[in-house]
């Protein structure tokens, strides 16, 4: 069994710690656990490790956001990985810092990451992993909230966030979907 889990985000130190690249932080602590390194390949940073008996592949589009779907596809297709195996980590202005909730589909809810895996696969059948950033910016300045840093308030609880994701991750790979859904969305 093989799954693709994608983590979205912009490549660039300018991007490195922002809200937007909640999913590349999330797959640099799971590949460190893993010992595996990240190799720059067709549009995406790749690795895989085993787990349980799966093969899980990472990876980290290079497409930047708004072209997250022509990664994912890709490696979807190389891999010969179905969607119901396919993990999309997410950051979400709808949920509160701290909230994390898996979904087995949904709306793009007006994340360009998502609007183009969406128009790229032809679908929103597939899992993601919603990542809470809150929304504590003034009107019109959303841009700027999701392309800058934690604040310091919430820098503290990063790390136990991310690494509840990853034994969401783990769980979604050796349970399921519902069954993670029932045990981690509260």
């Amino acid at each position: 069994m093989k799954y693709l889990i994608v983590g979205l985000g912009n490549i660039g130190p300018e991007y490195a710690d922002t809200r937007h690249n909640i999913g590349f932080m999330i797959l640099d602590k799971l590949a460190k656990e893993e010992n595996c390194q990240f190799f720059n390949m067709r549009l995406a940073y790749y690795t895989d490790f085993k787990f349980k008996g799966r093969q899980i592949c990472l990876i980290k589009p290079t497409t930047y956001m708004n072209l997250s779907g022509k990664a994912l596809a890709y490696w979807m297709k190389e891999e010969h990985i179905p969607i119901e195996n396919v993990l999309v980590l997410v950051d979400d202005l709808a949920l509160p810092f701290g909230t994390l909730r898996l979904k087995p589909k949904g709306s793009a809810a007006g994340h360009n990451g998502l609007k183009h895996i969406e128009a790229t696969l032809g679908n929103n059948n597939y899992a993601r992993l919603r990542f809470g950033i809150g929304d504590n910016f003034p009107k019109g300045r959303q841009v700027d909230y999701v392309l800058d840093g934690f604040d310091k308030e919430e820098l503290p609880e990063l790390p136990a966030l991310i690494d509840r994701s990853i034994e969401m991750i783990k769980s979604f790979v050796t349970i399921g979907t519902e069954l993670t859904m029932t045990k981690f969305n509260k």
